[in-house]
Protein backbone atom coordinates (compact mmCIF):
# COMPACT_ATOMS: atom_id res chain seq x y z
CA UNK A 1 0.00 0.00 0.00
CA UNK A 2 1.62 3.51 -1.13
CA UNK A 3 2.07 5.84 1.62
CA UNK A 4 -0.55 8.52 0.47
CA UNK A 5 -3.30 5.38 0.37
CA UNK A 6 -2.49 3.65 3.35
CA UNK A 7 -2.50 7.25 5.30
CA UNK A 8 -6.44 8.01 4.31
CA UNK A 9 -7.03 4.28 5.49
CA UNK A 10 -5.47 4.91 8.67
CA UNK A 11 -7.33 8.05 9.17
CA UNK A 12 -10.32 6.15 9.01
CA UNK A 13 -9.90 3.44 11.38
CA UNK A 14 -8.72 6.44 13.69
CA UNK A 15 -11.57 7.82 13.03
CA UNK A 16 -13.79 4.34 13.56
CA UNK A 17 -12.12 3.53 16.61
CA UNK A 18 -13.69 5.42 19.14
CA UNK A 19 -17.16 4.53 18.43
CA UNK A 20 -16.81 1.10 20.24
CA UNK A 21 -19.77 -0.81 18.70
CA UNK A 22 -21.70 0.01 15.60
CA UNK A 23 -24.33 -1.28 13.18
CA UNK A 24 -23.90 -0.54 9.79
CA UNK A 25 -26.11 0.36 7.11
CA UNK A 26 -24.67 -2.28 4.27
CA UNK A 27 -26.11 -2.01 0.76
CA UNK A 28 -22.62 -3.63 -0.34
CA UNK A 29 -22.04 -0.80 -2.78
CA UNK A 30 -19.00 0.75 -2.62
CA UNK A 31 -18.75 3.29 -0.04
CA UNK A 32 -20.89 0.65 2.57
CA UNK A 33 -18.10 -1.87 1.59
CA UNK A 34 -15.02 0.09 2.61
CA UNK A 35 -16.61 1.00 5.63
CA UNK A 36 -17.60 -2.58 6.71
CA UNK A 37 -14.07 -3.77 6.13
CA UNK A 38 -12.45 -0.61 7.79
CA UNK A 39 -15.19 -1.21 11.28
CA UNK A 40 -14.31 -4.92 11.33
CA UNK A 41 -10.71 -4.12 11.68
CA UNK A 42 -10.84 -1.23 13.52
CA UNK A 43 -13.64 -2.65 15.66
CA UNK A 44 -13.44 -6.20 15.75
CA UNK A 45 -15.75 -8.30 13.87
CA UNK A 46 -17.74 -9.21 17.32
CA UNK A 47 -18.75 -5.68 17.52
CA UNK A 48 -20.12 -4.61 13.97
CA UNK A 49 -23.63 -6.04 12.61
CA UNK A 50 -23.92 -4.98 8.80
CA UNK A 51 -27.56 -4.65 8.14
CA UNK A 52 -29.46 -4.83 4.79
CA UNK A 53 -32.61 -4.08 3.94
CA UNK A 54 -34.72 -6.05 1.65
CA UNK A 55 -37.34 -3.72 -0.36
CA UNK A 56 -38.81 -2.91 -4.08
CA UNK A 57 -36.45 -0.73 -4.82
CA UNK A 58 -33.11 -2.80 -4.29
CA UNK A 59 -32.49 -5.11 -6.78
CA UNK A 60 -31.81 -8.82 -5.88
CA UNK A 61 -28.47 -8.84 -7.68
CA UNK A 62 -27.00 -6.39 -4.84
CA UNK A 63 -28.75 -8.21 -1.85
CA UNK A 64 -27.02 -11.10 -3.12
CA UNK A 65 -23.60 -9.41 -3.56
CA UNK A 66 -24.33 -7.71 0.08
CA UNK A 67 -25.07 -10.95 1.56
CA UNK A 68 -21.73 -12.38 -0.57
CA UNK A 69 -19.16 -10.01 1.20
CA UNK A 70 -20.00 -10.85 4.51
CA UNK A 71 -20.05 -14.09 3.91
CA UNK A 72 -16.75 -13.76 2.47
CA UNK A 73 -15.41 -11.58 5.29
CA UNK A 74 -17.26 -13.48 8.04
CA UNK A 75 -19.06 -10.43 9.16
CA UNK A 76 -22.21 -10.99 11.07
CA UNK A 77 -25.02 -10.11 8.54
CA UNK A 78 -28.89 -9.14 9.19
CA UNK A 79 -31.31 -8.42 6.52
CA UNK A 80 -34.65 -6.54 7.31
CA UNK A 81 -37.64 -6.50 5.31
CA UNK A 82 -38.64 -3.14 4.12
CA UNK A 83 -41.86 -1.65 2.45
CA UNK A 84 -40.60 1.61 1.49
CA UNK A 85 -44.06 1.73 -0.40
CA UNK A 86 -46.13 2.26 2.83
CA UNK A 87 -43.94 5.27 3.96
CA UNK A 88 -45.94 8.28 4.41
CA UNK A 89 -45.66 10.38 1.00
CA UNK A 90 -42.98 7.87 -0.52
CA UNK A 91 -44.93 6.55 -3.71
CA UNK A 92 -46.10 9.80 -4.10
CA UNK A 93 -42.77 10.72 -4.87
CA UNK A 94 -41.86 14.09 -4.42
CA UNK A 95 -38.20 15.77 -4.90
CA UNK A 96 -37.59 14.86 -0.65
CA UNK A 97 -38.66 11.53 -1.63
CA UNK A 98 -35.28 10.21 -0.32
CA UNK A 99 -35.77 11.99 2.83
CA UNK A 100 -38.99 10.70 3.51
CA UNK A 101 -37.55 6.69 2.68
CA UNK A 102 -34.41 7.40 4.61
CA UNK A 103 -35.90 8.46 7.37
CA UNK A 104 -38.21 5.16 7.91
CA UNK A 105 -35.29 2.82 6.80
CA UNK A 106 -32.32 4.30 9.14
CA UNK A 107 -35.13 4.29 12.22
CA UNK A 108 -35.18 0.16 11.59
CA UNK A 109 -31.42 0.04 11.76
CA UNK A 110 -31.61 1.94 14.96
CA UNK A 111 -33.97 0.00 16.21
CA UNK A 112 -31.42 -2.96 15.42
CA UNK A 113 -28.64 -1.38 17.27
CA UNK A 114 -31.32 -0.91 20.44
CA UNK A 115 -32.28 -4.22 20.49
CA UNK A 116 -28.21 -5.16 20.30
CA UNK A 117 -27.27 -2.40 22.55
CA UNK A 118 -25.21 -0.53 20.00
CA UNK A 119 -25.11 3.02 20.31
CA UNK A 120 -24.39 4.25 17.08
CA UNK A 121 -25.58 3.27 13.46
CA UNK A 122 -22.79 4.23 10.55
CA UNK A 123 -23.77 4.81 7.01
CA UNK A 124 -21.42 5.19 4.04
CA UNK A 125 -21.83 9.08 3.23
CA UNK A 126 -18.68 10.25 1.94
CA UNK A 127 -16.50 13.73 1.40
CA UNK A 128 -18.44 14.27 -1.90
CA UNK A 129 -22.01 13.61 -1.12
CA UNK A 130 -22.64 17.13 0.67
CA UNK A 131 -22.39 18.60 -3.03
CA UNK A 132 -24.81 16.61 -4.62
CA UNK A 133 -28.45 16.81 -4.37
CA UNK A 134 -29.35 14.24 -1.78
CA UNK A 135 -32.22 15.00 0.58
CA UNK A 136 -32.06 11.49 2.59
CA UNK A 137 -28.43 13.38 4.15
CA UNK A 138 -30.81 15.44 6.19
CA UNK A 139 -32.30 12.72 7.40
CA UNK A 140 -29.01 10.84 8.27
CA UNK A 141 -28.01 13.31 10.66
CA UNK A 142 -31.38 14.13 12.46
CA UNK A 143 -31.33 10.80 13.55
CA UNK A 144 -27.61 11.10 14.62
CA UNK A 145 -25.99 8.40 12.19
CA UNK A 146 -22.63 8.75 11.96
CA UNK A 147 -20.59 9.02 8.64
CA UNK A 148 -17.48 7.83 9.28
CA UNK A 149 -15.87 7.76 5.78
CA UNK A 150 -16.92 11.92 5.69
CA UNK A 151 -15.67 12.71 8.70
CA UNK A 152 -12.03 11.06 7.58
CA UNK A 153 -12.34 13.21 4.84
CA UNK A 154 -12.47 10.55 1.88
CA UNK A 155 -14.12 11.15 -1.27
CA UNK A 156 -15.45 8.24 -4.09
CA UNK A 157 -11.86 8.65 -5.60
CA UNK A 158 -10.05 7.84 -2.54
CA UNK A 159 -12.54 4.90 -1.67
CA UNK A 160 -12.31 3.03 -5.09
CA UNK A 161 -8.33 3.49 -4.66
CA UNK A 162 -8.16 1.89 -0.86
CA UNK A 163 -10.23 -0.64 -2.11
CA UNK A 164 -8.15 -1.92 -4.96
CA UNK A 165 -5.05 -1.68 -2.60
CA UNK A 166 -6.88 -3.72 -0.05
CA UNK A 167 -7.47 -5.85 -3.02
CA UNK A 168 -11.48 -6.60 -2.58
CA UNK A 169 -12.80 -6.24 -6.15
CA UNK A 170 -15.65 -4.18 -5.63
CA UNK A 171 -13.67 -1.01 -5.98
CA UNK A 172 -14.09 -0.86 -9.74
CA UNK A 173 -18.00 -1.17 -9.09
CA UNK A 174 -20.54 1.01 -10.82
CA UNK A 175 -22.24 3.33 -8.88
CA UNK A 176 -26.21 2.44 -7.75
CA UNK A 177 -29.29 4.69 -6.69
CA UNK A 178 -32.46 3.10 -5.64
CA UNK A 179 -34.51 1.91 -8.59
CA UNK A 180 -37.42 4.50 -7.54
CA UNK A 181 -34.34 7.51 -8.79
CA UNK A 182 -35.05 6.03 -12.48
CA UNK A 183 -38.77 7.55 -11.85
CA UNK A 184 -39.37 11.12 -12.72
CA UNK A 185 -40.15 13.05 -9.61
CA UNK A 186 -44.33 13.62 -9.43
CA UNK A 187 -45.17 10.28 -11.34
CA UNK A 188 -46.42 7.58 -8.63
CA UNK A 189 -43.56 4.75 -7.83
CA UNK A 190 -45.25 1.59 -7.79
CA UNK A 191 -44.28 -2.36 -7.48
CA UNK A 192 -44.66 -2.88 -11.39
CA UNK A 193 -42.99 0.05 -12.11
CA UNK A 194 -39.63 -0.95 -9.91
CA UNK A 195 -39.94 -4.60 -11.17
CA UNK A 196 -39.88 -3.23 -14.63
CA UNK A 197 -36.66 -1.27 -14.33
CA UNK A 198 -34.96 -3.85 -12.26
CA UNK A 199 -35.18 -6.67 -14.86
CA UNK A 200 -34.76 -4.08 -17.69
CA UNK A 201 -31.85 -3.06 -16.34
CA UNK A 202 -30.35 -6.89 -15.15
CA UNK A 203 -30.99 -7.54 -18.90
CA UNK A 204 -28.65 -5.06 -20.11
CA UNK A 205 -25.61 -5.64 -17.16
CA UNK A 206 -25.65 -9.60 -18.18
CA UNK A 207 -24.73 -8.14 -21.63
CA UNK A 208 -22.03 -6.37 -20.68
CA UNK A 209 -23.16 -2.62 -19.74
CA UNK A 210 -22.30 -2.10 -15.87
CA UNK A 211 -22.80 1.54 -15.81
CA UNK A 212 -26.32 2.09 -16.75
CA UNK A 213 -29.44 3.01 -16.17
CA UNK A 214 -33.18 2.27 -17.42
CA UNK A 215 -35.67 5.42 -16.43
CA UNK A 216 -39.15 5.21 -16.90
CA UNK A 217 -41.68 7.47 -17.80
CA UNK A 218 -45.75 7.76 -18.55
CA UNK A 219 -48.15 6.13 -16.59
CA UNK A 220 -50.25 3.34 -18.33
CA UNK A 221 -48.23 3.55 -21.63
CA UNK A 222 -44.68 3.44 -20.54
CA UNK A 223 -41.37 4.48 -22.28
CA UNK A 224 -38.00 3.23 -21.08
CA UNK A 225 -35.08 5.50 -21.56
CA UNK A 226 -31.61 3.89 -21.66
CA UNK A 227 -28.68 5.56 -20.72
CA UNK A 228 -25.59 3.76 -21.17
CA UNK A 229 -21.97 5.11 -21.33
CA UNK A 230 -21.23 7.41 -24.06
CA UNK A 231 -18.53 5.01 -25.85
CA UNK A 232 -20.87 2.08 -25.32
CA UNK A 233 -23.81 3.71 -27.49
CA UNK A 234 -22.68 2.67 -30.98
CA UNK A 235 -23.40 -1.22 -29.79
CA UNK A 236 -27.25 -0.35 -30.01
CA UNK A 237 -26.28 0.28 -33.88
CA UNK A 238 -26.39 -3.60 -34.09
CA UNK A 239 -29.74 -5.04 -35.44
CA UNK A 240 -29.72 -8.36 -33.05
CA UNK A 241 -29.17 -5.84 -30.10
CA UNK A 242 -31.64 -3.52 -30.93
CA UNK A 243 -33.97 -5.83 -31.73
CA UNK A 244 -33.23 -7.97 -28.65
CA UNK A 245 -33.70 -4.83 -26.23
CA UNK A 246 -37.05 -4.10 -27.79
CA UNK A 247 -38.67 -6.97 -27.95
CA UNK A 248 -37.55 -7.94 -24.01
CA UNK A 249 -38.36 -4.67 -22.95
CA UNK A 250 -41.92 -4.78 -24.76
CA UNK A 251 -42.45 -8.08 -22.84
CA UNK A 252 -42.10 -6.21 -19.76
CA UNK A 253 -44.82 -3.37 -20.09
CA UNK A 254 -43.24 -0.83 -21.93
CA UNK A 255 -44.55 0.41 -25.17
CA UNK A 256 -41.58 2.40 -26.69
CA UNK A 257 -38.29 1.76 -25.78
CA UNK A 258 -35.41 4.87 -26.30
CA UNK A 259 -31.52 5.72 -26.17
CA UNK A 260 -30.75 8.38 -24.27
CA UNK A 261 -28.42 10.12 -26.74
CA UNK A 262 -26.19 12.11 -23.80
CA UNK A 263 -25.85 8.72 -22.10
CA UNK A 264 -25.22 7.73 -18.77
CA UNK A 265 -25.29 10.00 -15.56
CA UNK A 266 -26.25 10.17 -12.06
CA UNK A 267 -28.94 11.69 -10.74
CA UNK A 268 -30.06 12.51 -14.13
CA UNK A 269 -34.09 13.20 -13.25
CA UNK A 270 -32.78 16.17 -10.87
CA UNK A 271 -31.85 17.97 -14.05
CA UNK A 272 -35.96 18.59 -14.58
CA UNK A 273 -35.39 20.10 -11.11
CA UNK A 274 -33.42 22.99 -12.22
CA UNK A 275 -35.84 23.87 -14.52
CA UNK A 276 -38.57 24.53 -12.37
Amino acid sequence: MCEEVKAKYEKLLEVIKPYGRAVIAFSGGVDSTLLAYASAEALGRENIVCVTARALSFPARELEEAEAFCAEQDIRHEIIDFDELNVGGFAANPPDRCYLCKHALFSLFIGVAERERIGFVFDGSNADDPDDFRPGMRAVMELGVKSPLNEAGLVKKDIREILKTLGLHVWDKQPFACLASRIPYGEEITAEKLNMVEKAEQFLFIRGFENLRVRIHGDGCYVARIEVLPEELVRFSGEALRSETEMYFKSLGFTWVSLDLTGYRTGSMNEALSLE
